[in-house]
């Protein structure tokens, strides 16, 4: 079985992208809390994935199958896809300790909206954090992809009075 184990924060206002990023269009066909189908178009690429439950004690930790999918086929689910796309650029940023950041840049409703998440081995892996980094938000569904699709940041993030300025 697959296992994603992650941490996700917030990213500093003041960080500004090294490179270019890659562009990802990402639908959900499914996004009950249980289980989600995430549809994604990843530069040319397709991808359907198949993610568990997240939350509770182990919240960085979830089941997750991922796919590569032809991208005629992930253009096509992307049409089927509940309300709500995801648009957001991804740049991969490479940490002295060995892991790599994915930091995404939000586009659209969620415009304004920079989070990193960063891949471990274990829950207790041991991880430099880059000065760059807020507050984390691991385990805190609003900060879920599928939970963005449906309340878009735009619509929370001026009530949102614990990330202000911190972002």
């Amino acid at each position: 079985m697959g296992v994603e184990i992650e941490r996700k924060f917030r990213v500093r206002e003041d960080w500004q992208p090294d490179g270019t990023g890659e562009a990802i269009a990402q639908g959900y066909l499914s996004s009950v809390p249980e289980r989600t189908v995430r549809v994604r178009l990843r530069g040319e690429r397709g991808y359907l994935t198949v993610k568990g439950k997240n939350g509770g004690a182990d919240a960085a930790r979830r089941a997750e199958f991922e796919y590569e999918i032809p991208a005629a086929d992930a253009r096509a689910m992307l049409a089927l896809a509940e309300p709500g796309v995801i648009e957001k650029t991804r740049y991969l940023v490479p940490a002295a300790d060995g892991h790599t950041w994915e930091v995404d840049v939000f586009h659209g409703e969620n415009e304004g909206l920079v989070v990193a998440e960063v891949e471990l081995g274990a829950e207790d892996e041991v991880f430099a954090r880059p000065a760059w980094l807020a507050a984390e938000v691991t385990g805190d569904a609003r900060y879920y992809n599928s939970s963005l699709a449906r309340r878009p940041y735009r619509l929370w993030e001026a009530h949102d009075a614990g990330t202000a300025g911190a972002q």
